[in-house]
């Protein structure tokens, strides 16, 4: 069930545990410092979002804004805004896929199956 046959050795697993927790808290504070841009409209409207999800900026080019028309804006900010998530979890995926890799049994991680 554990590698070697044996029980797992508890201080190593808590020892590899914490290494990871503080691996995570690392990560999570550089995903809220870092920002993505989505855009839509070939950049008439772009929306600036943090790793951790917070939206931070929207900008609109004056060309975008058609009063007869609001309804096009509106959609060119939603998508502005999906682009920017999409770019987010991206980044994220890029930053926490290598912690959550350590997590399972095989190559290393706590060892623990199914983990």
């Amino acid at each position: 069930m554990f590698p070697g046959g044996g029980q797992p050795d508890l201080s190593q697993l808590m020892q590899q545990a914490q290494q990871m927790q503080q691996a995570m808290v690392a990560a999570q504070e550089e995903l809220a410092s870092r920002e993505v841009t989505g855009t839509a409209g070939g950049g008439l409207v772009s929306a600036t979002m943090t790793g951790g999800g917070e939206l931070t900026a929207l900008t609109i080019a004056p060309s975008a804004v058609d009063p007869d028309d609001l309804e096009t804006l509106q959609d060119l900010v939603v998508a502005a805004v999906r682009d920017a998530k999409r770019a987010a979890d991206q980044l994220v995926a890029d930053t926490m896929g290598p912690l959550a890799g350590g997590l399972g049994g095989a190559g290393g991680g706590l060892g623990l199956p199914g983990l």
